[in-house]
């Protein structure tokens, strides 16, 4: 016997969905395509348990429609911003979300961006591919040496724990972490790592900084021009958290000046859309939104939804 009525609004896994299908009176999104505002408004009054992802915006205007039947709102993504929780919580709508599956797959993605902008990667294959490349030569397509170098948190929580881990123990970096609500003395004791408690002194400080804090009213706009002139020019910026705590149009403007090195980004403002000056840079590399992207994060990150179901 069923034990509800569920939505899933994209496309899953497919042993997700076979699971989801067993348990549940389940619809499945058959062509991976965004449902609108109106149709999220229409399955809230369909369904016992709406199962987004964190890019279905679900607004308080959908929580709050008349003669709602959805009790419960399962996120398929660590993040619940894409969720109105205050109108969620007015509503008395459980929601739930999915931590901890994708810790390593998404510290893997940070550091292979820290990695693939100090040693021009990007810009390296796009060169050979290009049919650009006329043999070895011993100044061609320099980057900077990661190993040893300074690491600067912005948060540390846990895929900035596991990004800590894998930058002292795997390249030797000197870590140090912002974070004002981390007040454990011992939090960054198994890296060797250092709280400060100014973000400034933090970005000064780093040869790269990777953004692991959540976006909240606090942390939006938190990597402005301001912050990329703290960091200085021969610094790097890795964002894996969420688009909106840095700053577009700021980030574009220091990448052309040079008042940083460079950058590596896999989430974004306006996702899907990628601010054109972005695009037309060759010191940033750009992905699209892959930290979680592996086969067994995705379906233990689906698998997480259904047991919180």
């Amino acid at each position: 016997m069923a034990l509800g009525r569920v939505l899933v609004t994209r496309r899953w896994p497919s042993r997700v969905e076979a699971r989801v299908s067993e348990l549940f009176d389940a619809t499945l999104s058959s062509d991976d395509t965004p449902l609108s505002a109106d149709e999220l408004k229409t399955a809230m009054t369909q369904y016992d348990v709406l199962m987004p992802t964190v890019t279905d915006a679900i607004t308080a205007d959908i929580l709050s429609v008349a003669e709602r039947t959805v009790r419960m709102v399962g996120n398929f993504g660590v993040g619940f911003n894409n969720i109105d929780i205050e109108e969620a919580k007015n509503q008395g709508i459980v929601v739930s979300n999915t931590p901890d599956v994708l810790t390593d797959c998404t510290a893997d993605i940070a550091f292979s961006l820290l990695l693939m902008v100090a040693r021009r990667l990007g810009e390296g294959e796009r060169h050979l591919r290009g049919g650009q490349w006329m043999g070895w030569r011993p100044t061609h397509m320099m980057g900077v040496k990661v190993t040893g170098k300074k690491l600067g948190l912005v948060g540390f929580g846990r895929i900035a724990r596991a990004m800590a881990h894998k930058a002292h123990h795997g390249f030797g970096m000197e870590i140090m972490f912002f974070d004002p609500f981390v007040t454990d003395g011992n939090a960054g004791k198994e890296v060797k790592a250092s709280q400060c408690d100014d973000l400034a002194q933090l970005l000064a400080w780093g040869d790269f900084i990777s953004v692991h804090c959540p976006s909240t009213d606090g942390t939006r706009g938190l990597m402005d021009a301001s912050a990329f002139a703290a960091m200085g020019k021969n610094s790097f910026l890795i964002n894996t958290a969420r688009g909106d705590i840095v700053d577009e149009e700021a980030l574009v403007t220091a990448l052309k000046d040079g008042t940083i090195a460079g950058a590596g980004l896999d989430v974004y403002m306006g996702e899907p859309s990628v601010s054109e000056g972005l695009l037309n840079l060759e010191n940033v590399v750009l992905l699209p939104h892959l930290g979680s992207a592996t086969h067994e994060t995705r379906e233990a990150m689906g698998m997480r939804v259904v047991e919180n179901v």
